[in-house]
């Protein structure tokens, strides 16, 4: 049986060592607000609060089809803020099991599509819900436009996160196939 050795050495990490790290961690990283991912994510957010801030200003409750645009532009903005605070402090590099590239493409799909929706249902409602020259019918209008321009950044976001899942023009046999003859 092997001896036990005659020094060992039982130091611990001080509190204020491990302290300092966590809060390290939580450092804004301000290149990601630079990229385009973050650019775009910014942008989603500004033309999303619009959106919502221009409906909201309206009797919405008494049609239903702003409801629906509504429910879309808050839900979407409050998953992208999220998704912002994620990445901007790197929090999805801690839970590295998720796919975050899968993640954020499906994401940004799905709200491409919710906002597909949300801009025709809102468009075909301006004029049957609202006296042309009206306050209301200028800021449904406007929401309408704004929601248009949401629909793109997301459908722009949700192309650029489909070429980082899929790795940015190359796959499997070119990487190898490079990666021999190189």
């Amino acid at each position: 049986m092997a001896e036990f050795p005659s020094k060992v050495s039982t130091r611990t990490s001080s509190p204020a060592q491990g302290g300092s790290a966590a809060v390290s961690a939580l450092r804004p990283d301000l290149g990601f607000v630079r990229s385009s991912l973050g650019a775009l994510m910014l942008l989603q957010l500004v033309l999303g609060l619009l959106v919502w801030a221009l409906i909201a200003d309206t009797s919405y409750h008494l049609y239903p089809a702003y409801g629906w645009v509504m429910f879309v532009a808050v839900f979407l903005w409050l998953v992208t803020i999220v998704f912002f605070i994620l990445y901007l402090f790197q929090l999805h590099m801690k839970l590295y099991m998720v796919p975050w590239p899968l993640v954020l493409m499906i994401f940004n799909v799905g709200a491409t599509v919710l906002y597909i929706t949300a801009f025709i249902t809102c468009s075909a409602s301006v004029e049957l819900t609202s006296l042309k020259g009206t306050r209301q019918y200028n800021q449904r209008a406007a929401a309408s436009f704004f929601s248009c321009l949401v629909m793109i950044a997301y459908g722009v976001s949700a192309f650029f996160s489909f070429q980082a899942w899929r790795g940015v023009g190359s796959n499997a046999a070119t990487s190898q196939m490079a990666g021999g003859y190189a």
